[in-house]
C-alpha cells in the first residue's frame, strides 16, 4: 500500500514530462500512421526512457536519499521545476498548438532505429527530465517507494508510446486540432501543479 502513492506520482510526473509536442512524438506518430515498424520504434523510445529513468533512480535517487542535506533542496527544486513546467503547459493551452505528422518516405528498419535513437538521445531535455529530475524526485521516497516512483515513470513511457503507436491512425486527426492539445496541456498543467504542491509540502515538513 505504501508504494501505491509513489507509483501513481511517478506515473503522473512521467506522463507530464513525456507527453508534449515535440520531434520524438511527431516522429512516432508519423511512422504509426504509415505502419512503418511503428511498434519497434515505440519499444526503442520506451526502453531508452526506462534505462535513463533507472539510472536516475539508482544513481541520483540514491544520492539524494542517502544525504538528508539534499532532500529539502531536491524537493524545493522539483516543486519549482514542476510549477514552471505546469505554467508552460497552461501557456501552451492558451497559445494553441498542433501535431502534424509529415509524410516522410519509408525508411529501412536499421536506419529507422538509428534515427529513433538520435531523435531520443540527442535531445538534452531527455536527460534533464529522466536522469536528473525524475531521479532527484524519486529520492523523496525511501526504499521501495523510490523504486515504485521510478516504475511509475517507466510505465508512463511505455503506456504513452505504445498508445501513440497503436492508436496513431485514429489519433492523428485529433492531434492536428488545437483544441485537443489545449485539453491535453491543461490536464498536464494541473497534474504538474498538484505534484509540485505535494513536493513543496514535503520540503516544508523535511
Amino acid at each position: 500500500m505504501t508504494t501505491i502513492v509513489p507509483y501513481l506520482q511517478g506515473l503522473g510526473t512521467g506522463a507530464g514530462l513525456i507527453i508534449a509536442i515535440g520531434a520524438q512524438n511527431a516522429f512516432v506518430l508519423s511512422q504509426s500512421i504509415r505502419k512503418n515498424n511503428h511498434l519497434i520504434i515505440c519499444l526503442v523510445c520506451s526502453l531508452c526512457d526506462a534505462v535513463l529513468i533507472s539510472l536516475g533512480v539508482l544513481g541520483t535517487g540514491d544520492l539524494v536519499a542517502s544525504n538528508p542535506m539534499l532532500l529539502k533542496p531536491a524537493a524545493w527544486g522539483g516543486a519549482a521545476f514542476l510549477a514552471w513546467y505546469g505554467l508552460g503547459s497552461f501557456r501552451s493551452a492558451i497559445k494553441g498548438g498542433s501535431l502534424v505528422a509529415e509524410n516522410d518516405t519509408e525508411t529501412g528498419l536499421r536506419s529507422l532505429i538509428m534515427l529513433t535513437l538520435a531523435i531520443t538521445l540527442l535531445n538534452p531535455h531527455v536527460y534533464l527530465d529522466t536522469v536528473v529530475m525524475l531521479g532527484s524526485m524519486s529520492g523523496q521516497y525511501a526504499g521501495e517507494g523510490r523504486y515504485a516512483f521510478g516504475l511509475g515513470a517507466i510505465s508512463a513511457s511505455f503506456l504513452w508510446f505504445f498508445s501513440l503507436g497503436l492508436g496513431g491512425q485514429a489519433l492523428a486527426p485529433l492531434f492536428r486540432k488545437q483544441s485537443t492539445w489545449r485539453v491535453l496541456d491543461i490536464v498536464i498543467g494541473i497534474t504538474m501543479w498538484a505534484i509540485a504542491a505535494n513536493l513543496a509540502e514535503k520540503a516544508i515538513n523535511a
